[in-house]
């Protein structure tokens, strides 16, 4: 059994207007995402931004309330869960989010930010939360004179791995990695991802990376799902995507990563056209209609649920992308 399963899952938002405030459109966000995860693996999600992304992965963790589908986490149903039918669940789910600087309470110690999971849980004694704090300091490589500090005194990097050790602090299964290393510099990058995989060994986590970086992406996953306009466009293992990418739009991303040698040159396939809004989308190919591909048409009322083409690799079926 998957840890993690997630069903056609959506979420809409709604877009208001109007002297009365009524709903004029939806926003699709999330528009049919389905995948699962296992234990002790990594999963990456990339595309461009304003894809979905974040906002799926907020989903999974019942930040956000799903529009409609299914997410099923260690065979039980959450996706309608009440916040108190939450709270035992989200010790095994957390969040890495994006900005340290953003998600840590500037008013609160290092000690108060990583003791505050074990009080709404109601764990341990005062005196064991405190050396709950001093161990999860250790764990991300945090010297114990910072539970006295507050977040401005950090580093972004240092930030980062606060964030982390609130994260793993009630030893979660499953961590939701949103971007967690695209606002540091690239030479603290490295330290933050190698922190993630010795604790993902230690611990036996499970991820979902969100990513930009497909470089980031494939020195982290195990698979990785390619997501653009609210959909899954392309799902494989890490080694089979990036050898042999199946869909347009992920051969694109594919030639966007630069090259760090400037004396190479290389012939790239640059995307065109602008992102469709998801809350007028195209029918049929959203990626075909970007492209403006002459098949586009021929994809216009066609099942593009995900098919699997090889053990493992699944792609859409459209005419105008594979």
């Amino acid at each position: 059994m998957s840890l993690l399963s997630v069903q056609n899952l959506r979420q809409h938002f709604p877009v208001r207007g109007g002297v009365l405030h009524r709903t004029m459109a939806f926003n699709k966000a999330v528009d049919g995402v389905s995948f699962e995860l296992g234990s002790g693996e990594t999963l990456g999600l990339v595309g461009e931004s304003g894809c979905g992304k974040t906002t799926l992965g907020k989903a999974i963790v019942r930040l956000l309330k799903p529009t409609d589908g299914s997410v099923q986490f260690e065979g039980h149903d959450i996706t309608k869960a009440s916040i108190r039918e939450m709270r035992p669940r989200r010790r095994h789910m957390q969040m890495i989010f994006q900005d340290p600087a953003e998600s840590l309470n500037p008013r609160h110690t290092v000690r108060d930010i990583l003791e505050e999971p074990f009080i709404v849980q109601q764990m341990g004694t005062k005196e064991e939360r405190r050396k709950w704090v001093l161990d999860l300091l250790d764990k991300v490589g945090l010297p114990a004179t910072a539970t006295d500090r507050f977040p401005f005194e950090f580093s972004g990097g240092q930030r980062q791995r606060i964030g982390i050790a609130r994260a793993i602090a009630l030893k979660p299964k499953l961590i939701v990695c949103d971007e967690p290393v695209s606002a540091l510099d690239v030479s603290v990058q490295s330290q933050v991802l190698n922190l993630l995989l010795d604790l993902q060994r230690d611990m036996g986590l499970s991820y979902l990376f969100i990513a930009h970086g497909l470089s980031v992406v494939k020195h982290m996953s195990d698979r990785v799902a390619v997501m653009y306009l609210g959909k899954i466009m392309e799902l494989a293992p890490a080694e089979e995507l990036y050898r042999n990418p199946q869909h347009a739009y992920t051969r694109a991303l594919l030639d966007a990563i630069p090259v760090p040698d400037p004396s190479k040159r290389r012939a790239r396939n640059l995307l065109q056209g602008d992102v469709p809004s998801p809350i007028n989308p195209p029918p049929g190919c959203a990626f075909g209609h970007r492209m403006n591909h002459p098949k586009w048409e021929q994809s216009v009322g066609m099942d593009l649920t995900l098919k699997e083409i090889s053990p493992g690799h699944f792609v859409q079926p459209c005419p105008c992308c594979t």
